[in-house]
Formats: structure tokens, sequence, C-alpha cells
């Protein structure tokens, strides 16, 4: 309560959200008061950790396997406006993650998010659904990985294959939690560099420059730009959101760094990598090499094969096919761990919030939380199996339109989340100017993020009930919409329980649980004092959206 006054005796100095407490010296940044949003974990990770989970997070199955899906469904033309969609859904979602993770880096971020300033039963429901959604993603990333594999080897068993990687990303999840961020830097650092060799050598096989095969140019787009009309590009809408699917890490990985001021708008400020070289340029790349008619696509007759293996093999350039599915393999491996991780967090914040049961709060001393890390095995581990009696493909398309669901709805929320605390802040007599850091793109994003995710939830029932290529049945309905009425069910159970009214007023949000206090030296003047020569003022200025500062 104390706290509380304090906060306010502050409000005249405009100082909300960015001073620290009086007679309190500290660094640029520092963290130096936390109103009620700690939990066990512990502050571990870097800027450098964290920009490197942003973009790396939704590098995997999605993108490398599943855009041959998309190829086949919607056309160049089609995977290519989907990719771009979504891609500025997810741009918007994380302007909304920057400004709310750098003011409340809470554990569950966006669950806490909801219930602080929407209302308890739409946190419960989208707590709970984000929970499955992840050991959902563990279950097909490991199927993705016995996809990988069968480029090289059918010699082992499917069964034995998943059990030999649910162990690798159990003893990567259960290392210290550094350990953990220096794996998924390093397999983002290898996704990243990969991609420039894939966009330069897809550039040279499209102009007919590899060993085999003429130019190809746009050929594909010319002949059969969108396939199956107007439905085979909303079917191709499921797979391109569960290939971003993830991009939401950053706010919950937010909760253990050190300088949340410092990492949050560092990986937010990044996300334009992601989505302009690893989606829409990755997927153009797709789209001028492998024809939407091969068998060999995910999801096809043929090895169900990446569409960028296709493209070199079909090129004569076998070394770089196979290095490519090494590339794929690791990266699928790298979303699988961040999967494992984010679940493993959200029972927390779900258990600070009353949601969850107590036990789900209880830390090691290297900040594991060993409660959600095993339920997240063990349901993961055990989806995963659905793989030994079904083809990758079919599996694939159940989980990734499960997933995405959850995903629509999970962006949904943290865009309205947004929304409302901005109006909660304007109503409490408080200036944007006040806060540790806004983004420009108040409101327009937003509102994008939350306009398109809920159409799109509107979609997949559509897709759903009228599903492309096939008899709909109650079976294909619930297999590929069964997310919604779990979510349903969730919000309304709750609502019983918790009752009161539908919604939270702006004028009685609490601003302050949670929330983060830092020091009054701006950031930029900090880092204007450390760029020293022109030299490394021009690296650091060219190379700081991918990095943050990171020391390398």
């Amino acid at each position: 309560m104390a706290a509380v006054e304090m906060s306010m005796s502050t409000k005249d100095e405009k100082a909300i959200g960015t001073s620290s407490p009086p007679d309190v010296e500290v660094e640029a940044g520092q963290l130096v008061e936390d109103h009620g949003g700690d939990s066990e974990l512990q502050r571990r990770l870097t800027t450098r950790h964290l920009v490197m989970v942003a973009i790396g997070s939704s590098i995997g199955m999605g993108l490398w396997l599943g855009s041959g899906t998309s190829l086949t469904r919607g056309g160049p033309l089609g995977i290519f406006i989907g990719y771009v969609l979504s891609g500025t859904i997810v741009w918007a979602v994380n302007q909304s993650i920057g400004e709310l993770a750098v003011m409340y880096p809470v554990p569950s971020a966006f669950v806490s998010w909801s219930g602080q300033f929407i209302d308890k039963s739409a946190a419960f429901a989208l707590g709970w659904a984000y929970y499955f959604s992840y050991p959902i993603n563990v279950a097909n990333e490991l199927q993705g990985i016995c996809t990988v594999l069968s480029f090289w080897t059918d010699k082992v068993p499917i069964p034995a294959w998943i059990s030999i990687f649910l162990v690798v990303v159990i003893l990567v999840n259960i290392g210290a939690v550094n350990w953990f961020g220096e794996f998924e830097v390093t397999a983002s650092m290898i996704k990243f560099f990969w991609i420039i060799v894939v966009i330069i050598s897809c550039i040279v096989i499209s102009a007919g420059g590899g060993p085999k095969g003429g130019a190809i140019g746009f050929r594909y787009w010319n002949e059969e730009p969108i396939r199956h009309g107007f439905k085979g590009f909303l079917r191709v809408m499921p797979t391109c959101i569960f290939a971003m699917s993830g991009a939401e890490a950053s706010g919950l990985v937010a909760a253990e760094t050190a300088n949340p001021l410092k990492s949050v708008p560092a990986a937010v400020k990044s996300i334009w990598i992601r989505l302009t070289l690893f989606y829409l340029l990755g997927a153009l790349m797709v789209t001028i090499t492998v024809s939407p008619n091969d068998p060999n696509l995910f999801g096809g007759d043929g090895s169900n094969a990446s569409p960028f293996v296709i493209a070199f093999r079909n090129a004569g350039i076998e070394p770089l096919a196979h290095m490519m599915n090494a590339v794929i393999f690791v990266s699928v491996l790298s979303s699988g761990t961040i999967s494992a991780y984010a679940g493993s967090r959200l029972p927390i914040g779900l258990a600070n919030l009353g949601m969850a049961p107590k036990f789900f709060k209880k830390c090691d001393r290297q900040g594991r939380p060993w409660a959600g890390l095993l339920s997240v095995f063990i349901v993961g581990g055990g989806l995963a199996y659905l793989n030994v009696n079904h083809s990758g493909a079919e599996v694939f398309n159940w989980l990734s339109n499960l997933t995405s669901l959850f995903t629509l709805f999970g962006w949904g929320l943290i865009c309205l989340a947004h929304i409302r605390f901005r109006h909660a802040w304007k109503a409490q007599g408080f200036s944007p100017n006040d806060l540790p850091w806004k983004t420009w793109t108040y409101p327009f994003a937003a509102y994008w993020g939350l306009f398109w995710s809920v159409l799109l939830i509107i979609v997949e029932f559509y897709l759903s009930v009228w599903p492309l290529g096939a008899k709909a049945t109650a079976e294909s309905f619930f297999a590929n919409y069964v997310s919604v009425p779990a979510i349903i069910v969730l919000y309304l159970g709750a609502r019983c329980y918790y009752r009161g009214s539908w919604y939270i007023k702006a004028k009685d949000i609490d601003l302050y649980r949670g929330r983060r206090y830092y020091g009054t030296q701006k950031l930029a003047e900090a880092d204007q004092a450390k760029k020293g020569n022109k030299v490394v003022g021009i690296f650091r200025k060219g190379f700081g959206a991918f990095f943050g500062d990171s020391g390398y």
C-alpha cells in the first residue's frame, strides 16, 4: 500500500513508470522496484537472449515444412499474401507486447495482463488455452523431427526418434535458464545466417544457375497464382498463423530478463527481421523455385520433404539439400524447446492469479518450475506418439489447426489488453509520455491485430464446416475446430465461478499490480555514451536492431 502511495506522489513530477523511488541511485534502465509481480523465477536472461528468442522463437516446422502444404493449397500468390497478412498481425501484436512487457514483465505475461485489464474469466480461458497449445506445439515439433530425419533414413522406428528427442528437449529445459538462452541464441544464429544462404541460392536456381533445370522465374505465378480459388487462399491462413505462433514468446521471457526496459524494446524492434527475411522472402523463394504440383511437398504423395530441400534437389545441388535439412532439424528442435519453456512458465502466472494449483508456483534455486515442466513433457510427449499410427502431414494438419486457433485467441486478447490498458491509463489521469517505453503505432496496430484475430477465427469455422477438397464430417469439424468450443467452455465456466461484471471499468483497473519502476537516466543517453568511435557507432546503429545491446 505504501508503495502505491509513493507511486501516486510522483505523478505530478511526470515520473509514473519511469522514475525510481526517492533517494535511490541506479544505472540507466535498471529495475528498482516491483509491485507484486515477482515469482521464484530467476532474472538470468540478457538482452541478447531475449532478442534472439524473439527472432528465432517461431522459426520451425511451420515455415520450413508447412510452407509446402500452403503452396499446394493456395498456390504462389496465395502463400505469399497469407504470410504478408499474418506478418502484419504479428507485427501489431508485438507492438502491444512491447509496451505492456516493459511496464508489467510478469510471469505468464499476457494471461496476467488479460486478468488485470479485461477480466478474470478472459484470463482463465486464455491461460489454460495457451497452456494446452504449448504441449501441442511440442508434439508437433517432435513429429516434425521424424519427418525431417526420414530424409536420410527410414530404418529407425518413429517411436524411437520421438523418445530420443523428447529427452533432448527435456535436457535443454532442465538446465539453468541461461543455458536455455544460450542454446536458443545459437539456434537462432544458425537460422538467421542460413536464410541468407537460402535466399541467394534460390535466386540463382530460379535464374537457371543450377546444374540441372533451366530458368524458372515467375513461371508458377503465371501458370496458377492461386489454387482452389478464394477457399484455397483461406486454407493457407491456418498454416501461416501456425508458422508464426510463438511470436509472443518475448512477452513470457521478459519476466526472466535482468532489464526489461532495455531488452523488450530491442526484441520488438527486431521483429521486422523475422517477418521480412524468414517469412516474406522465404515464402517468395519457395514460389519461384518449386511447383505447387510437386508430389514431394509436405502433405503430398511423396517423401513429405521441405520445399527448400526440393528446390536444391531439383536443381542438382545435393550438398545444399543435405545442409538445408540439417538446418531444418535444428530449427524444429529449437522451436520444440521454446514451446516447452513457455508452456512450463504459464502455470506460474495462473497459480499467482489463483487459477491453478499452488504447487505450480514453486521453482528451485535455478529458477526451474518443475511442476510446469513435467506437465508439458507428459502431455506433449504423449501427443507426439500420435505420429506412430498416422502420417506426419495428417498429424501436422490436426495439431497446427488447433494451435493456430489458440494463437489467434491469444493474439486478440493481447491487443485488447493493450487497448484497455491505454484507456485506463488515460482515465486515471496519466499521459502516454509517462510510460517507460511507448509504441508509436497505438491505437492503429492494436485494433488491427484484434480485428484480424477475430475475423480469422470465424474463417476457420467456415473452413471446418466446408473443408477444402473433402466432405464435411463431425469428426473433421471437431478435429479442426475443437479449440474454440474448449475456449468457450473455459470462459463460461470461469464466468460462473467469478461472476461480477463482464469487464473491468477503466477507472477501476489496478495500474500498480505487477508494475516495474526503472532508473531515471534515459537509455538513449547511456547508449550514446557507450558508442565510442564512429566505427563502433555505425556497427551498433546498423546491427542493433538484430543483436540489441548484446555485447557482440
